[in-house]
């Protein structure tokens, strides 16, 4: 009787452990994958800014938080990144900033912070870099317009310590060999051919946010 219960013991620990394995395995792949139509609907919802007329506004502005953000006919590029990636419900000024108050040190010290700012901190581009490449897919950088796709994120060098970001449209380019970008880089939420027009210097996907 002990042996019998002992082995059925044994048994269900065994299924108990297979069932965790399973659950865990998928929610790993889970995490690592998008759905089909994620990347269009991202691209569909930044395609939209650009009928919004906003004046490049970077002044600082006291936000509320969370889902704080300036005023709608005001912004710069990271707002652009920001406004789009809320059309699909993941709010980057709260990413950030849950990250940046446990993680600060992980981030760029350029303007004297010593502590996180949610008014301020996910509208820098370079703490957005930081944040893409923990949290989402730090992709390569080419000179191939086909490698970067409807979704993507792409940070580039203006010149100097000047930098902008931008989203990849699904809208081809003239010649078929890019998609052009949604941007904004001084006159409002636009739709530009200008992919290589500066150096990449960063390129990231962060389509989904699973368990």
């Amino acid at each position: 009787m002990k042996d019998a219960l002992k082995l059925l013991i044994g048994y269900y620990y065994t299924v108990f452990v297979v069932i965790v394995t399973i659950l865990l395995t998928n929610t790993a792949c889970a995490q690592k994958t998008e759905p089909s139509w994620f990347s269009t609907t991202l691209a569909d919802s930044a395609l939209t800014l650009t009928k919004q007329h906003v004046i490049y506004d970077g002044s600082y502005v006291e936000l509320d938080y969370p889902g704080g953000d300036v005023a709608p006919d005001r912004g710069v590029c990271t707002d652009v990144i920001i406004r789009a990636y809320r059309l699909v419900d993941i709010d980057l000024q709260a990413e950030v900033h849950s990250d940046m108050l446990v993680h600060f040190d992980k981030y760029p010290k350029y303007w004297g912070a010593t502590r996180a700012n949610y008014n301020i901190d996910h509208r820098r581009v370079p703490n957005l870099m930081v944040w893409f490449s923990r949290f989402g897919t730090t992709k390569e950088i080419t000179q191939n317009g086909k490698d970067y796709i409807p979704g993507d994120i792409v940070c580039w060098n203006l010149g100097g310590s000047q930098t902008h970001i931008g989203i990849v449209s699904n809208i081809l380019s003239a010649d078929k060999q890019r998609y052009l970008i949604i941007h904004n880089i001084g006159g409002g939420q636009n739709l530009d051919d200008c992919l290589f027009s500066n150096k990449i210097i960063g390129h990231y996907t962060y389509r989904y946010k699973f368990l």
